[in-house]
């Protein structure tokens, strides 16, 4: 059967943040850091222009001092607010009310709550408390390529639901001055607070991308390259320098997947230009055909789990061809590859 992903919508934090104000920030807290030039030319260079934070850069738990339990319970708020706004939003897009969904699947991981992400939005958006759920809390970046795969899987298992999918992340949260390393500074720069979601059904809804095939794939020993870590400031991102080549890694595994031919449009996780230019080389495709992960980078950066749903929203502005091959690729902690194959359908 068809599986038919709807026109995801995304929400932004609040405030607009320039790099520029990053690199301010970084050179004010850590004047005598041995490598602070290089660190600004790095992030000069990292593609990102500006992002979008749900608090200001200089509040408390951003770049301030505030611990694990305010860091986590202000993020968690800021995430359920982007959150509900954004499903409210894909449930107009596609014609449907709360009441129509099946399931949820949510990609949350950046501050814990108990209950999660999917229980809160049930009881906001009015959901039937007899919807199924699937919360995935610790996936990060391949978040929701993800949900996609399980969504896909609840419609082919259960035809004719309607399952909503909904990532938020409020990377701001693990902006911390504790943590010196150059590519702790990085991430300071590389990401941004958003939510997105979107409706998976055997329903076609409107343009969009068709679900064919998945692929899941961790590489093997590679549990050091991207973790987190809880400390009593908040949770912190680590990352060693094999994180620099791990995509590079993944890629002759994905093009085995994928095969010999090359698909008309890619969307790919924003998580660094190495990153995007990697996978589209590797899939024998132009910088223009990735111009839409470029540009979420550019604007918005590294959205985490929400990503994937951004990059989507914004393909449907400027649409491949009816019935162009496509793929769906994210990479984040594990270190974990997620990866759709599709079909844009006008």
């Amino acid at each position: 059967m068809l599986v038919h992903v709807s026109r995801p919508q995304t929400v932004v934090g609040d405030h607009k943040v320039a790099t520029s104000e990053i690199a301010d920030d970084i050179r004010a807290h850590h004047p005598d850091h041995p490598r602070l030039r290089a660190i600004l030319r790095i992030i000069d260079n990292s593609g990102v222009r500006t992002r979008h934070f749900t608090r200001p850069l200089d509040s408390p738990t951003v770049s301030g001092s505030a611990d694990m339990s305010e860091r986590a319970r202000v993020a968690f708020g800021d995430a359920l607010a982007m959150a509900e706004r954004a499903a409210l939003s894909a449930l107009d897009t596609a014609g449907l009310r709360a009441a129509d969904i099946d399931a949820i699947v949510t990609t949350h991981t950046t501050s814990w709550a108990i209950p999660n992400l999917d229980i809160h939005l049930i009881e906001r958006l009015g959901l039937r408390p007899t919807v199924r759920r699937i919360a995935l809390t610790t996936v990060a970046c391949p978040g929701g390529t993800h949900a996609l795969i399980r969504a896909a899987e609840l419609v082919a298992a259960h035809p004719g639901s309607r399952v909503l999918v909904v990532g938020a992340e409020v990377l701001s949260a693990i902006y911390q001055h504790s943590d010196t390393s150059i590519e702790s500074m990085i991430y300071k720069a590389l990401f941004g607070d958003s939510a997105a979601a979107t409706v998976v059904t055997g329903d076609r809804l409107g343009p969009g991308i068709v679900v064919e095939e998945a692929f899941e794939y961790v590489l093997p020993d590679s549990l050091d390259r991207q973790r987190g870590r809880i400390g009593v400031d908040g949770i912190h991102f680590d990352s060693t320098k094999k994180a620099l080549s791990a995509a590079s890694d993944v890629l002759p595994h994905v093009k085995d997947w994928f095969g010999p031919q090359k698909p008309d449009f890619a969307v790919i996780h924003p998580g660094s230009p190495r990153i995007i230019t990697a996978t589209a080389t590797a899939l024998g495709l132009t910088p223009h055909d990735s111009r839409h992960s470029t540009d979420t980078l550019a604007d918005e950066g590294n959205l985490g789990g929400v990503s994937v749903l951004r990059v989507l929203e914004r393909t449907h502005s400027d649409p491949p061809a009816d019935g162009a091959s496509g793929v769906m690729i994210a990479f984040g902690p594990g270190f974990a590859t997620a990866a759709l194959r599709c079909h844009w359908q006008s």
